[in-house]
């Protein structure tokens, strides 16, 4: 995933916007309150055909907020140990420098003008991208700050699944339980899930609206 070749096409794709696929792994369910602990992302890419797929991967482990909750059952959930001395984490606003920096840099060269995050239930992950990005006074988050593509929807039209584990083994791809609930490959399957199903309309559908350039905002 070096390639940072980007076809512009993807920003006529998606009105503008670059998806960007996003998990988090965090110390609870309160975006304002529980810690932060990994971030993932895969940025997208269009090849000449009109597909979307994956471009680059990025991931960190977070240390934990200055009074961040530490829920014990998030913790056995996600098998973090946010204090261990070899998990190599960054400060909140370095995390989110080192996901941001090659987003942005993906934006110009795709020319699109915002990223929209990507996530099975998007709600939760960014949630807590805004959360930090608020408490670090972070001033370039490329995220749209409301809107996402949410895998779950998409899922449910088009496998009648919802839970990722059960969804990509329904689209036919493979899943490996004991890597799962790690921000990086929950993302990786996230982002070739969403890719299956983009591709998916894009082969069943004769015509591509977005090709029309002169059409309008």
């Amino acid at each position: 995933m070096e390639d940072k070749a980007y076809n512009t096409a993807i920003s006529r794709r998606f009105r503008g916007y670059l998806p960007v696929v996003v998990d988090v792994e965090t110390g609870g369910f309160s975006a304002q309150t529980d810690a932060l602990l990994e971030i993932a992302a895969v940025i997208l890419r269009m090849d000449e055909s009109g597909n979307i797929e994956p471009a680059e991967s990025f991931s960190c482990h977070v240390q934990p907020f200055e009074g961040a909750n530490l829920d014990p059952k998030a913790l056995a959930f996600n098998g973090i140990d946010p204090y261990h001395p070899f998990r190599g984490a960054l400060q909140e606003k370095d995390a989110l420098d080192h996901v941001f920096r090659p987003i942005r840099a993906a934006l110009k060269a795709s020319a699109c003008k915002r990223a929209i995050l990507v996530g099975h239930n998007a709600f939760f992950d960014l949630g807590f991208i805004n959360a930090a990005v608020e408490r670090t006074a972070y001033k370039r988050n490329p995220f749209h700050p409301f809107s996402t593509f949410d895998t779950v929807t998409l899922s449910g039209l088009a496998y009648g699944q919802t839970v990722l584990a059960r969804t990509v083994i329904a689209a036919g791809m493979e899943w490996d339980a004991a890597e799962a609930h790690t921000a990086l490959y929950d993302t990786q399957k996230t982002a070739e899930l969403f890719c299956r199903i983009v591709n998916r309309w894009h082969a069943a559908v004769d015509e591509q609206p977005w090709d029309d350039q002169s059409a309008g905002d």
